[in-house]
């Protein structure tokens, strides 16, 4: 008889990266190995569009409402299943009132999973006034009633720690089969720095601005900026590319050298370094920041480079732009760091054997 697990996350199915590179991309491998899965999002297509857009406070409001009624008609069906699996939160704002029930009242074993350090105060300017209603308080809680925990990295599993000694450290990875399968163009005649995020993460861009304006006056590139909105940065170099899912990884590998500046705070410490295993998995020479993960994913000027000061930053990326063959040594050794390490091949066991 096969298990029956529900995985409850806080957004639609294929919306948002931390819920298809945590484990929307294993689905397909537990129904394989005798898993039926239900997925059960908090919002609704409609109402994730609506909540990150400006105004339009009377259908947000009606949206979450709408979400409240079908977690609370949810926990009538939870009998159902043998495990659940809870990414980030069961509702995106509010205390943790159906944690609770799963757990102490229903008696449910539940695993929790988290990629970021979703216990700091983080939200964009679009939601500051309703940031008060996501209760980051609650983060000890979810970990602290549940079956077992899998944060993304060392720094958040040093958190769980504290409240949960069943913790297993499961990265975000990489599908280098069906869709980081392609590889950058080593010898593209104009040579591109890319950098793929959403808004909320574009300020980290702002301190490489004027070393892109520098290298512009000696090389001939492209800054390719891939997100979900226009930046504003003042470069010769600049391109736009509004992302796409349908076009992700094709976008992507036309990226020659891949950035991932990050400041040095609390909230960057719980990073899971995926921007740059993005590009890793494509063949693509990273710069990151070494902050937090950062560190560990990488060895320095082996399989990518860690970079600190305007000058670091200014000095690695001309060297790459001149010499090819570093930048394809490089890239070759990011690549197989990711299969060996943060591929879903080197990973969905130790999912599965959770679950099972």
């Amino acid at each position: 008889m096969p298990k029956k697990i529900l995985f409850i996350a806080p957004y639609p199915h294929n919306e948002a990266p931390s819920q298809r590179f945590r484990f929307e991309q294993y689905l397909g491998y537990f129904k394989e190995n005798g898993i039926e899965i239900t997925f059960a999002p908090f919002l609704d297509v409609k109402t994730w569009k609506t909540l990150y857009s400006e105004g339009n406070i009377a259908k947000k409001a009606l949206g979450l409402f709408r979400s409240f009624v079908k977690r609370f008609l949810l926990l009538f069906t939870l009998y159902k299943y043998d495990k659940i699996f809870i990414h980030r939160e069961a509702a995106h704002i509010g205390p943790p009132f159906f944690e609770f029930i799963i757990a102490k009242v229903l008696r449910k074993k539940y695993i929790y999973d988290y990629d970021d350090a979703t216990w700091l105060p983080n939200y964009s300017e679009t939601n500051a006034s309703f940031h008060r209603l996501k209760a980051y308080w609650k983060v000890k809680y979810c970990i602290k009633w549940a079956y077992h925990v899998t944060p993304g990295n060392q720094y958040l599993a040093n958190y769980a720690q504290k409240y949960n000694d069943k913790t297993t450290i499961i990265p975000t990875t990489i599908d280098t089969i069906n869709h980081h399968n392609l590889i950058t163009n080593y010898d593209a005649e104009k040579l591109v720095i890319g950098w793929t995020g959403t808004h909320t993460t574009m300020h980290y861009l702002d301190f490489l601005v004027p070393i892109i304006a520098e290298l512009e006056k000696k090389f001939s590139f492209d800054f390719l900026i891939i997100s979900n909105e226009n930046p504003t940065y003042q470069l010769k170099s600049l391109k736009f590319i509004k992302w796409n899912h349908a076009t992700e990884i094709q976008d992507l590998a036309k990226i020659s050298i891949g950035v991932m500046p990050l400041e040095q705070d609390i909230w960057s410490e719980g990073k899971c370094g995926f921007k740059g295993l993005q590009y890793m998995a494509l063949g693509i020479p990273v710069l990151m920041s070494p902050v937090g993960v950062n560190k560990k994913i990488l060895e320095d000027k082996v399989n990518g480079f860690l970079v600190k000061t305007p000058q670091e930053w200014k000095d690695c990326l001309e060297t790459l732009l001149i010499n090819k063959e570093l930048r394809k040594k490089v890239g070759q050794a990011g690549k197989q760091t990711i299969i060996d390490r943060y591929s879903v091949l080197a990973n969905r066991n130790v999912y599965l054997n959770l679950l099972k």
